[in-house]
């Protein structure tokens, strides 16, 4: 247990019991049960010869020195300090190469980006830069860079590209030096050629303005002479044009002074029977006035009373006319309800004749159908079927026996005969009728185009070969 006090330079770090973290202070009481370590807070001198290579691969070497030391107006980079590095002593390698890292680092990645000719003309934006970036490492250790101070660049051995840049820029010092020493000698010569020149030409000015002064000052004189003989006839014309403006002035004045008093006796005879004329047109005024307000009490009330009256017969109007249009309105609902009526049992009819006819065609395709399949789907005999049963043969005959009425053709008859087999057949069942029609066919064809010309379809000479077979 003791009292412990830090220098000016230093700080105490004490930990332990009743410490949750660190303490720092200047003085205080260490206990026991505390641990209490002093660290140096001056800053320390930091020589390093960073060697980098700018984006030309052009390497060079960049001697600097920093100056670096723990934040001590920030406590938490104090904080900082004192758990991460015040156990090293500031001198240490451990310190060194972690500061000189960091340097080095920040300034190899800075420089690759820059050209040679970047570096060497902008040294002071460029320490700018390499200070910025080497602080935010150091930000994290606690400790602050007091002063930065890049040196001359210098060359590596075999790339003596700052050495030739110099020698170049002594060259071009010493050309330039020549080149201002030919100037100034140029200048001195054409100096005294243009000196001499001017001399020359500035004596004939002088001759000849001396000339022309002396011409000048004769003329005037001679002009002055005149202008003041002259000056004295204008004084005597302008006195003589004074008396006789004066005259004028002096008549018209009293022309003017005869008309005014002329004019004011007309005048005020004149106002007196304006002023007459103005106050019997105010009287002539208020009377109208007078007259018009009692003209617009009367007809204000009589207009007040038809308006009242208009107003009353047009509500009622109006009222009846509603009423009328309600009417006619409700007329017009109950058509309009009694065509919808009509207009959905037409509706619904056509929906049931369509329906209807849907039906019959699948009735009339399940006929189709059936006649197909009772033929073996054979579709001439299925033709030939329905063009018998609908009776189409029978208007054939009547229609050429019509045209052929008024020809006197000749008869022949045909005589079916009784005999056997299909015939016999056919002539004692139902279809005796239909079969004697079928055979029939054949002849009256034959009798038709003999008589007329005209041929049958193509369809029905199948028929006539089969019967011809027979």
């Amino acid at each position: 247990m003791g009292y412990k006090v830090a220098r000016a330079s230093e700080y105490l770090a004490i930990t332990g019991g009743g410490i949750n973290d660190i303490k720092l202070a200047k003085k205080s009481w260490v206990f026991p049960w505390q641990s209490c370590t002093v660290f140096d807070v001056s800053p320390v001198n930091y020589t390093f010869e960073v060697q980098a290579m700018s984006s030309e691969k052009l390497p060079f070497v960049i001697p600097a020195v920093f100056t670096i030391g723990p934040r001590v107006d920030d406590p938490h980079a104090l904080l900082l300090y004192a758990m991460l590095m015040s156990q090293h002593d500031k001198h240490s390698n451990h310190v060194n190469e972690l500061v000189q890292g960091v340097i080095e680092g920040e300034t190899r990645v800075l420089v690759a980006s820059m050209t040679m000719e970047e570096v060497f003309k902008g040294t002071k934006e460029f320490k700018k830069e390499v200070f910025e970036k080497v602080q935010l490492e150091l930000n994290q250790f606690g400790l602050v860079i007091y002063n930065a101070n890049v040196k001359q660049l210098v060359d590596v051995p075999g790339h003596e590209y700052f050495s030739y840049l110099g020698q170049k820029t002594q060259m071009e010092a010493a050309n330039q030096a020549k080149i201002d020493v030919a100037e100034a000698k140029m200048k001195g010569e054409v100096g005294a050629k243009e000196r001499t020149g001017l001399t020359i030409q500035n004596a004939a000015k002088i001759d000849a303005e001396s000339k022309i002064i002396s011409t000048q000052r004769k003329g005037e004189g001679t002009k002055e002479e005149i202008k003041v003989k002259s000056e004295v006839q204008v004084f005597q014309n302008e006195k003589e044009a004074l008396v006789a403006q004066a005259d004028a002035a002096l008549a018209i004045q009293k022309a003017a002074l005869t008309k005014s008093s002329r004019v004011a006796e007309v005048e005020a005879a004149k106002a007196v029977a304006m002023r007459e004329a103005e106050l019997q047109t105010q009287v002539e005024k208020m009377n109208a006035l007078t007259r018009t307000e009692k003209l617009k009490a009367e007809f204000l009330s009589k207009a007040t009373v038809e308006y009242e009256t208009k107003v009353q017969e047009a509500n009622w109007e109006l009222y009846n006319k509603q009423k009328k249009a309600e009417a006619v309105l409700y007329e017009k609902q109950k058509q309009a309800e009694a065509t919808k009526a009509a207009a959905d049992a037409a509706f619904y009819a056509k929906q049931r004749d369509a329906e209807g006819l849907v039906a019959m065609a699948n009735a009339q395709g399940t006929y189709i159908k059936t006649l197909l399949g009772a033929v073996d789907n054979n579709y001439s005999a299925m033709r030939d079927f329905l063009m018998i049963n609908n009776g189409v043969y029978q208007d054939i005959a009547k229609t050429n026996a019509m045209a052929i009425r008024d020809l006197q053709p000749k008869i022949s008859v045909w005589n079916q005969g009784g005999g056997g087999g299909v015939d016999q057949g056919m002539s004692s069942g139902g279809m005796k009728e239909i079969a004697g029609l079928y055979k029939m066919l054949p002849p009256v064809l034959d009798t038709v185009y003999e008589q007329t010309g005209m041929q049958p379809p193509a369809w029905i000479g199948t028929l006539r070969g089969a019967e011809s077979t027979q």
